[in-house]
C-alpha cells in the first residue's frame, strides 16, 4: 500500500524487508519495518504475501499531511492506524487487497502510518488514543531528534 498521488515506479516484486524497530502500542509490542525513503513508502507492502502476525510497516513522513492510503498491489488484507505527530493514533482502516480506492485521512495532522494484519488492531484491543512508541522513546525523539 502507498499513499496516492505518488508515481509508479515499482518493479512488480516486493521489496527487501526494510530495517526494524520495536514499537510498543500501549503494552503491546511488535516489530515494525520502517518505510521511510520515497520509494520505500510508495512501494510498502506490495507484493508481498505473508507477514507475521506481531510485525508491521510503519510509514514516516517529513511533516503532517491528510494521509490517503490504498492498496495497489497490496495481496493481504491489511488494517492501517493513522497516527499523530505525538504518536498518538487517531484513526484505524480496514483495507481490501488490491482495492485502489484511497482511505482519505479525516484529519491534516497523520505524520505515521502502521499497517498491520487485518484485524491486529482490533484482536490486541489497540484505538485511537492509544499512543505508540519505539524503542528509542517517542517517534519525535526516534525519527527528528526532537526532545519532548
Amino acid at each position: 500500500m502507498r499513499p496516492s498521488g505518488v508515481e509508479q515506479t515499482v518493479s512488480g516484486q516486493p521489496q527487501p524487508k526494510l530495517a526494524t524497530i520495536k514499537l510498543w502500542l500501549g503494552p503491546k509490542e511488535i516489530v515494525a519495518e520502517q518505510a521511510i525513503e520515497p520509494l520505500e513508502v510508495q512501494t510498502g507492502m506490495m507484493f508481498r504475501k505473508e507477514m507475521g502476525e506481531d510485525e508491521g510497516m510503519l510509514f514516516i513522513f517529513d511533516a503532517p499531511m491528510r494521509a490517503r492510503f490504498w492498496m495497489r498491489n497490496t495481496l493481504l488484507p491489511l488494517s492501517c492506524a493513522y497516527i499523530d505527530p505525538a504518536g498518538v493514533i487517531l484513526e484505524l482502516h480496514d483495507m481490501k487487497p488490491l482495492d485502489e480506492t484511497g482511505i482519505e485521512a479525516a484529519t491534516d495532522r497523520v505524520q505515521y502510518v502502521l499497517e498491520m494484519k487485518q484485524g491486529w488492531f482490533q484482536r490486541n484491543n489497540i484505538a485511537p488514543g492509544t499512543v505508540v512508541r519505539t524503542e528509542r522513546g517517542s517517534f519525535a525523539q526516534t525519527y527528528f531528534g526532537q526532545h519532548e
